[in-house]
C-alpha cells in the first residue's frame, strides 16, 4: 500500500483545518445553557462551560466581547448566548467563541424577535413593493389603541392643534398582554370591513420588550400586511422597534410623530420622498448585503491568517499557562507544608525541652563554679596586692621621713643634697614626716 506524502497530516495541520471547517460550516449559533466552571482570567477573558442535564461544551469569551455584557455571570446562571464554533488548536478541544450573552428570558424574546423578523422578511412582508402609499389628503383616520392610554391623548392633542378638521374614529383595543393580540387583529379587520376611514394608526406608548410583545406576534403582523387600508405603526418610543413597524406601510417614531405626519400639508410629496428613500434604502441594503457576503467569504478564507484570531489563541494559551502555574504553586506549597509538618513531628519526638532543662542545670553549676573561682582569685589578688604595698612602703621615702629624716627642696621642687647648690636669699622647703617648713638662706 502506497501512501502519498500529501495525505499525511501533522497534528497541528489537522487541528488548523478542523478549526476552519468548524468556523465555516455551522456559522453563528444560539445556545441556551447553565454556566459552570467559570474562570475570569487576569487578562479580562472569560472561560466557562455551558451545560444542560445531558451534555456540556467549553466556551471562551474574550475581553472585547464580554465588555458589552450587562449581566454579571456566575456559576448556575441560565443564559442565552450567541457564539461561533471553533477549535483550541494546542489541545485539540472543540469550543465555542461567545459573542453575546443575556439572561435566558430576555435573550429568548430577542431570539424569537430576530427569528420572526428573518422569516417574514424572507417571505416578502417587509418588501417596499407591498407598501401602500398614504392618502395625499386624508379626511378620516382610524386609531387602533387603548381608549384610555397615553397614545390616544397625544394623537388627539396634536391633531386638534394642527388639523382640527380631521375626523377621528377610535377602535379600542388592549395594547398589552395575551388578550391584546386577538383584539388588535379584530380591530384591523373591523376597520377594513366598515371601510369608513382613509387609513389606520396602530399605536401605544413606550414600554419594555415584554410590554410591547403583542406587536411582535406573527398573527398581528400578517393582519397588518393583509389590511387593504394603509397602516401607520406608531408603537412605543423612538428607540422601540417591533415587527409591526417593518410590516406597516409607514412607521412613525412615536404616536405624536404619527399625528404630525397625518397633519402635514405636503403629505403627498413627503410620502413620495419617503417611498423613494425606502426604495433607495432597500437597494443600498441589497448591495451592502451582497458586499457583506463577499467580505464574509474573504474573512473566512483569511481566518487562519487573521492576527486577532492568533492573538486570541495566544491569550487563551497564556491564560491556560497561568492557571497551570497557579496549580503548580499550590502543589509546591502543599508539599512544603507537609515537609514542615513532618519536621515538627520529628522535633517534638526528640523532646528538646528535656535537653534544655539539662543544659540549664549545667549552666547554673558552671555559674556557681565561676563565682567560687572568681572569689578565690580576688582573695589571692588582694593578698598579693597587700604584700606588694608592704614592700613598696619599705622602700618609700615616707618611711625614711618617719624615722626622723627630712627632705629639702628649692623653689623649683628640686631636692637639695649639697649646700653649695644654695645662694643667699634662696627659699627652701623642708618636709618632715608630719608637716613642712619654708626657710630663707642667710
Amino acid at each position: 500500500m502506497v501512501i502519498k506524502v500529501q495525505s499525511i497530516y501533522s497534528v497541528s495541520r489537522l487541528n488548523k483545518e478542523v478549526k476552519q471547517l468548524l468556523e465555516t460550516g455551522l456559522g453563528t449559533v444560539w445556545l441556551s445553557g447553565e454556566i459552570s466552571n467559570l474562570t475570569m482570567a487576569a487578562s479580562g477573558h472569560w472561560y466557562l462551560t455551558l451545560k444542560d442535564d445531558q451534555a456540556q461544551v467549553r466556551c471562551a469569551m474574550f475581553r472585547g466581547a464580554n465588555s458589552k455584557v450587562s449581566l454579571r455571570p456566575k456559576n448556575g446562571l441560565q443564559v442565552l448566548v450567541r457564539a461561533k464554533l471553533s477549535l483550541y488548536e494546542p489541545r485539540g478541544d472543540y469550543q465555542l467563541i461567545l459573542e453575546s450573552m443575556a439572561p435566558e428570558g430576555e435573550g429568548l424574546l430577542q431570539q424569537a424577535f430576530d427569528a420572526l423578523k428573518f422569516k417574514l422578511a424572507a417571505q416578502g412582508l417587509f418588501a417596499s413593493q407591498h407598501k401602500q402609499a398614504l392618502p395625499a389628503h386624508p379626511t378620516r383616520v382610524g386609531l387602533i389603541t387603548s381608549a384610555t392610554g397615553a397614545a390616544v391623548h397625544d394623537i388627539l392633542s396634536v391633531l386638534k392643534r394642527r388639523n382640527p378638521s380631521l375626523h377621528i374614529i377610535i377602535y379600542p383595543s388592549q395594547v398589552q398582554g395575551k388578550a391584546a393580540t386577538p383584539q388588535l387583529i379584530n380591530a384591523i379587520q373591523l376597520a377594513n370591513q366598515r371601510n369608513e376611514v382613509d387609513l389606520l394608526v396602530l399605536g401605544r406608548g413606550g414600554g419594555s420588550m415584554e410590554d410591547l410583545w403583542c406587536f411582535n406576534e406573527e398573527a398581528l403582523a400578517r393582519a397588518v400586511f393583509d389590511s387593504t387600508l394603509p397602516i401607520i405603526s406608531a408603537v412605543g418610543h423612538e428607540v422601540d422597534v417591533t415587527i409591526c413597524d417593518f410590516v406597516a406601510d409607514v412607521r412613525a417614531a412615536t404616536s405624536s410623530a404619527a399625528a404630525e405626519l397625518l397633519s402635514q400639508d405636503a403629505q403627498y410629496w413627503n410620502n413620495r420622498i419617503s417611498e423613494q428613500q425606502h426604495r433607495l434604502k432597500q437597494g443600498m441594503l441589497s448591495i451592502l448585503n451582497k458586499l457583506a457576503n463577499q467580505l464574509k467569504q474573504q474573512q473566512l478564507m483569511l481566518t487562519h491568517h487573521e492576527p486577532r484570531a492568533k492573538l486570541q489563541l495566544q491569550a487563551q494559551r497564556l491564560d491556560e499557562l497561568e492557571l497551570r502555574l497557579h496549580r503548580g504553586l499550590r502543589h509546591m506549597l502543599s508539599l512544603r507544608q507537609t515537609k514542615l509538618s513532618n519536621l515538627q513531628n520529628r522535633l517534638s519526638q526528640t523532646q528538646p525541652l528535656q535537653r534544655i532543662s539539662r543544659l540549664q542545670v549545667q549552666h547554673e553549676q558552671l555559674c556557681q563554679r565561676l563565682t567560687r573561682g572568681m572569689t578565690s582569685y580576688l582573695k589571692q589578688s588582694q593578698q598579693q596586692q597587700k604584700a606588694l604595698l608592704q614592700q613598696l612602703h619599705t622602700v618609700s621615702p615616707l618611711a625614711t621621713l618617719a624615722r626622723g629624716y627630712s627632705i629639702t627642696t628649692d623653689s623649683q621642687g628640686k631636692v637639695i643634697d649639697n649646700s653649695e647648690q644654695l645662694s643667699q636669699g634662696d627659699l627652701i622647703t623642708t618636709r618632715f614626716a608630719q608637716g613642712e617648713i619654708v626657710a630663707k638662706v642667710q
